[in-house]
C-alpha cells in the first residue's frame, strides 16, 4: 500500500506541511507529490534505511537516570519540516535583533548596570539569580561579545504566529543532529531536495571555527582552538566529539589542560602546546575550581585568571546564563527597546513571573491551565504541563512555588504547530518546535534551518530528547 495524505488529519492545529487533508502548503508540494508517487512500501523502507544509517553513524545522546543504558539513538522521522523563504527571513531578522540586544544586556549587567539603575528590570531579579556571576563583574570579553553560540527555541501557535519559547545561551546542544539529519535526508530524497531548492547547512562547522578564531587574542595569526568537554558521560558528548572532528580541532577534557606561565597549555605527546581559544561545553560552575565550585574536577584551575588577562578566549563567555534565565526572558521586550530603541520582532510567549505577588496568585489559581517552568532548568526537567498533570503534581508544584517563587515562571499552554510523522503504515500529526543556531563573531549569522524537535508521543507537548522526543530535518527554501 502506498501512503498518501488524503486522510491525514490536521485537526485544529497549524500544520507545517499540510493546509488541509490532501492539500500541501506551497513549499511542500514537490515533497508531498514525490512521497505519494512512491511504490508500495517504499517510504517505510526509506525510514528503516535512515534509522539504520543513524545507528551506524553512532548518533546518540545520554538520558540521565535512564534504565535503558547510558546512550540512546536519537529517534528520527524522515518527513522533513519545510520553512518557506519569507517565513525564514522574518525569523532571521528577529533572531539577529534578539542576540544583538542580549549581548548589550550582558555587557551592561557585568559593567555599569544601567538597565537596573533605570529600573527597567528589578535589580533583585538579576542579583538574586543563581546564574548571575559576581566573579564576572568588570570583565572585558574579547571583541565585546559575550554570547557567540546560541540556540533559541521557537514555537508556532495555531494562528500561525512564531513565538520565542526560550533562549539557550550557555551550552546549547543539538546542532550536530541538524548536520547529521541533513546527510541522511540528502540520501533519502535526493531529487526532491534539489528540486525544492533547500538551503545548505553544511558549512556550519567552518563558520563556527571562523567565529572562534575571531575571538583569539591579538597578534595570533593561526590560533589554536579546542573543544572542552566534561567527558563521555555528558549527555551531549556525541556532539562535542562531532564538532571537534568537523572543525579539525582537538577535543579535550579539563585534565588535558593546564595553566602555566600565565597561559593555557594542552598536554600532547610532543609536550605542551599553547591554547588560544576554548569552545567550552562545561557549565560555569565547573569551569575553574579556583573561582566557581571548588570541588569541580572537570575544569581547569586558574583558567579565569588567564581569561581576564586576555590570553585565552572562552566561548561562550562565563556569566551568559543570566540572559537565558527564564524570569529574565520575560523582560526581553523591554531589553530590546532599552538597548536598540526598537520593538521586538519575534514575540515572547506571555510569561507570568512567580516572584511577583499578584502574578504568583494568578499562577497558583490556574495551575491546571499553565505550563510551569523552573527558571534555570533545561531539557524538560523541573516542568509542569498543567492540562496534562494530576492533582498531586499540581499540589507539589504549588508548594515548590511558594517556597521559592523566584525560581518559577508560568506560561499559557500554546497549541503548538504539528507536522506529519510516519506511524506504522500512515501519517499522524505530532507537535514540534524549532531551535535555530546563531553565531556571533565578526557578524551575526543564523544557520538556515535548525533542529526541529518532535514530541513523538501522541498528544504530548514535550519535545525534549531527554523526555522521549525525536527530530526531523528542517528545510529552509530559497526564494
Amino acid at each position: 500500500m502506498n501512503l498518501n495524505f488524503n486522510s491525514y488529519d490536521t485537526d485544529t492545529f497549524y500544520d507545517e506541511l499540510m493546509q488541509a487533508p490532501g492539500v500541501p502548503r506551497p513549499g511542500a508540494k514537490i515533497l508531498v507529490e514525490r512521497i505519494e508517487a512512491l511504490p508500495d512500501g517504499d517510504i517505510l523502507s526509506r525510514q528503516k534505511a535512515a534509522e539504520a544509517a543513524m545507528y551506524n553513524m553512532g548518533i546518540t545522546f545520554t538520558v540521565y537516570g535512564s534504565d535503558e543504558g547510558t546512550e540512546k539513538i536519537f529517534p528520527f522521522d524522515i518527513i522533513p519540516r519545510i520553512v518557506e523563504a519569507d517565513d525564514w527571513a522574518y525569523i532571521e531578522r528577529g533572531l539577529k535583533q534578539r542576540i544583538h540586544a542580549l549581548n548589550l544586556f550582558l555587557d551592561d549587567i557585568y559593567h555599569d548596570q544601567k538597565i537596573l539603575k533605570d529600573k527597567i528590570i528589578p535589580a533583585e531579579m538579576i542579583l538574586s539569580a543563581s546564574s548571575f556571576r559576581p566573579q564576572c563583574v568588570g570583565l572585558d570579553v574579547p571583541r565585546g561579545i559575550w554570547c557567540h553560540i546560541t540556540g533559541t527555541d521557537l514555537v508556532r501557535d495555531k494562528d500561525g504566529q512564531h513565538y520565542v519559547l526560550e533562549d539557550n545561551l550557555r551550552c546549547p546542544s543539538g546542532v550536530s543532529y541538524v548536520l547529521e539529519n541533513r546527510q541522511v535526508l540528502k540520501r533519502t530524497f535526493p531529487n526532491v531536495f534539489e528540486a525544492s531548492k533547500v538551503r545548505a547547512v553544511d558549512d556550519y562547522p567552518a563558520r563556527l571555527l571562523e567565529t572562534l578564531q575571531f575571538l583569539a587574542p591579538e597578534n595570533i595569526s593561526s590560533p589554536n582552538v579546542v573543544v572542552l568537554s566534561p567527558g563521555m558521560y555528558n549527555s551531549a558528548f556525541f556532539e562535542h566529539s562531532f564538532l571537534a572532528q568537523q572543525m579539525g580541532v582537538e577535543l579535550v577534557e579539563g585534565s588535558d589542560l593546564v595553566v602555566m606561565d600565565g597561559f593555557v597549555h594542552m598536554r600532547t605527546t610532543r609536550g605542551f602546546q599553547r591554547v588560544d581559544v576554548i569552545y567550552r561545553r562545561i557549565d560555569d560552575d565547573f569551569l575553574d575550581p579556583k573561582v566557581f565550585r571548588s570541588d569541580s574536577a572537570l575544569g581547569v584551575p586558574g583558567i579565569m585568571d588567564v581569561y581576564r588577562n586576555g590570553r585565552v578566549a572562552l566561548a561562550n563567555a562565563p556569566g551568559t546564563g543570566i540572559a537565558d534565565d527564564k524570569a529574565v526572558y520575560a523582560y526581553l521586550p523591554q531589553i530590546v527597546k532599552y538597548y536598540l530603541d526598537e520593538d521586538m520582532i519575534l514575540p515572547n510567549v506571555p510569561t507570568h513571573i512567580c516572584a511577583d505577588d499578584k502574578e504568583r496568585e494568578y499562577v497558583l489559581a490556574n495551575l491546571d491551565k499553565l505550563v510551569v517552568k523552573a527558571t534555570n532548568e533545561s531539557g524538560g526537567y523541573g516542568m509542569l504541563v498543567g492540562p496534562h498533570s494530576t492533582p498531586e503534581q499540581r499540589a507539589e508544584f504549588a508548594e515548590l512555588i511558594r517556597k521559592n517563587p523566584r525560581n518559577y515562571i508560568a506560561q499559557p499552554t500554546l497549541a503548538l504547530s504539528r507536522a506529519p510523522v510516519l506511524v506504522e503504515d500512515h501519517f499522524e500529526g505530532r507537535h514540534i518546535d524549532l531551535r535555530p543556531y546563531i553565531l556571533y563573531g565578526k557578524d551575526i549569522y543564523v544557520m538556515p534551518g535548525g533542529l526541529t524537535r518532535v514530541a513523538l508521543k501522541k498528544g504530548s507537548l514535550v519535545v525534549n530528547s531527554s523526555q522521549g522526543g525525536g527530530s526531523k530535518d528542517t528545510w529552509v527554501l530559497s526564494k
